[in-house]
This record gives structure tokens, C-alpha cells and sequence, in this order.
């Protein structure tokens, strides 16, 4: 299966009654968003052999608030949405979507945020950034959204991206559609924007207890995945779950031997604070077990880039 999101006014009767069961995509609320996630990332900190890293992710994710709303976005999408839908494309797709000059802006806003808050090597990355060209700049964008990852320097993509992240982001909440589950593949990469999941998430309440969804590392979109199947590959067989808490975890990592990967999976019951970004980052003691085990990630961290 695959997820399609139509146009409003296009939606028949049975797209509507469908969407009241099983909502197959939850484009992303971005009301205090970057303030939950800043918050969790201090808390896990705390105990954390990561935490000097996982306070820095913090202080990006602050200034991501304060910029979402200090440069509000104003965008119709409605030609857009028509031309994918008719094409089968995720209407925001990182692979033909122009993009605008804003996500340079909200760039240049992070930055200046972020200086009076950063020191060494860190504001050493901000400052030249600050001073390349807007070519620089879209060459960078274009890299990390061809997995070129080598030609990004791993300390100057977690800025880029938090920047494309709130423009894609800013995008998909203005969508004026609804979402259809069809036949189809590629049920990996997100329907909204075609990057890859960060993590899933097992929800709870909300009409969606015990589902699914697989959370967009860049438009902060969630997509339903049936559980007990593979996310990257769909196969059913071989799945096998892991965990370093043996007693309750509200984190495993679900394998392929099928694909070879795997992906985390977090559980708002057992922990209703889970968050996906400062989870999966808070818990690289787990990706190095399953690198142990010879699966490699499917899914990619905003704050955890592979690079020079």
C-alpha cells in the first residue's frame, strides 16, 4: 500500500469515511513543536553519555521555534497538490520541488539566533555559513537531499537541514487536502515530502491507539505503517525485535533479514513523553547493537548526519 493525498475538493464520500478509522497520514502541528522536542532532548540529556550533544540539539530546536514564528510562511499549494495528485508524486517532493528563496531566510534567522549560544568549533561552522553565497547554499541543500552526504561537512548539515526542515515543515501544514491509502510501493519514504523516516512511533489515544506511524525527518509528517511488517522492504517474515531494556522498553529496534535493516520504534505507552527525534538520538547505544548485528539504518537523524 501507498498514500496518495488528494485535493479537497476532490475527495469523494468514502475518502472521508475512511480517513475517521484509519487516518493513513497526519501532517505535522507545529504549535509548540520545537519547544516539546528542546525540552525532551534536555531532559534525556541528563543521563545521558551523550547529553553535551543531545543540549546542542536542544538549543537548535529552540531557536527552530522562535523562527517558525517570527517568519510565518504564506503559500498556496492548491496548483501544487492538483499536478501530484494527478501525477501520483508527493506533492512536496525534495526531488523536483523548487525550492524558495524563504528557507534561506529562516537559515540566516537560525543563525543569528544561535550565535549569541554557541562557542568554538560551533559558531566557528555558523559564522561561515553565514558568509557563503546563496549558491553555496543550495548546493549544500541539493547534497543532502541526494544523500551526497560527503559533501557536507557533518558539523554544517544539522544547520542546513534545520533549516529546510522548517520550510518543508511551514509547507506541508498548509496542505489542502486529505490523504488516501491505494495500492502501491515506497511505502519508506514519506507521502508529503518523499524523504525517509526518522523513527516510528506506536501511538496512544487519539483514535490511534496502538497504530503505527513512521515520522518524517523533514516535514515533521507522520505516514501509518502496519506493524509486524517491514517499513523499508514490506516483507512480513524474518522481523525480529530488539531492545536494552528488558523489562517494558518503550524503545526497540524492529530488523529485516529480508532488507538487512532496521528501525526504531518508540511507545507512547509505555513512555507518553517519547518524542522521535530526541528518542532515536538519545538512543545510539542501540544502533550500535544492531550495527553489531550486522543492520544498517533505514532511517536518518536531522542531528545525525554521516559526512567528510
Amino acid at each position: 500500500m501507498t498514500i496518495r493525498i488528494i485535493p479537497q475538493e476532490r475527495l469523494e464520500k468514502s475518502d472521508l469515511m475512511a480517513a475517521e478509522t484509519i487516518p493513513p497520514l497526519l501532517f505535522p502541528r507545529l504549535k509548540q513543536l520545537y519547544t516539546r522536542r528542546a525540552a525532551r532532548l534536555r531532559q534525556l540529556a541528563e543521563k545521558n553519555p551523550l547529553g553535551d550533544y543531545l543540549r546542542f540539539a536542544a538549543v537548535i530546536a529552540t531557536a527552530q521555534e522562535i523562527v517558525l514564528y517570527d517568519h510565518p510562511l504564506e503559500m498556496d499549494l492548491r496548483k501544487r497538490l492538483e499536478e501530484s495528485a494527478q501525477q501520483g508524486k508527493p506533492p512536496l517532493d525534495i526531488n523536483t520541488l523548487p525550492r524558495d528563496a524563504h528557507w534561506q531566510r529562516l537559515l540566516h534567522s537560525l543563525i543569528a539566533e544561535l550565535k549569541p549560544e554557541m562557542t568554538g568549533q560551533a559558531l566557528s561552522v555558523l559564522e561561515n555559513l553565514e558568509k557563503a553565497s546563496s549558491a553555496e547554499l543550495e548546493g549544500m541543500a541539493s547534497a543532502l537531499f541526494a544523500n551526497e552526504f560527503s559533501r557536507v561537512s557533518s558539523d554544517r548539515a544539522p544547520f542546513i537541514w534545520a533549516a529546510l526542515s522548517l520550510y518543508w515543515a511551514q509547507m506541508a501544514a498548509l496542505i489542502p487536502g486529505k490523504a488516501r491509502a491505494e495500492a502501491g510501493e515506497q511505502r519508506q519514504f514519506c507521502p508529503v515530502c518523499a524523504s525517509v523516516p526518522v523513527t516510528s512511533i506506536i501511538h496512544m489515544g487519539g483514535g490511534r491507539e496502538g497504530l503505527r506511524y513512521l515520522h518524517c525527518n523533514l516535514c515533521e509528517s507522520e505516514w501509518h505503517v502496519v506493524r509486524a511488517k517491514c517499513s523499508n522492504c514490506e516483507q512480513t517474515h524474518d522481523l525480529h525485535y530488539w531492545s536494552l531494556d528488558s523489562e517494558n522498553p518503550a524503545i526497540k529496534a524492529e530488523s529485516c533479514g529480508d532488507c538487512g535493516t532496521y528501525l526504531k520504534m518508540l511507545y507512547q505507552d509505555k513512555d507518553p513523553a517519547v518524542e522521535p527525534v530526541a528518542d532515536d538520538l538519545a538512543s545510539l547505544i542501540l544502533d550500535a547493537r544492531m550495527e553489531q548485528e550486522g543492520f544498517a539504518r533505514s532511517s536518518l537523524n536531522p542531528f545525525l548526519f554521516p559526512g567528510e
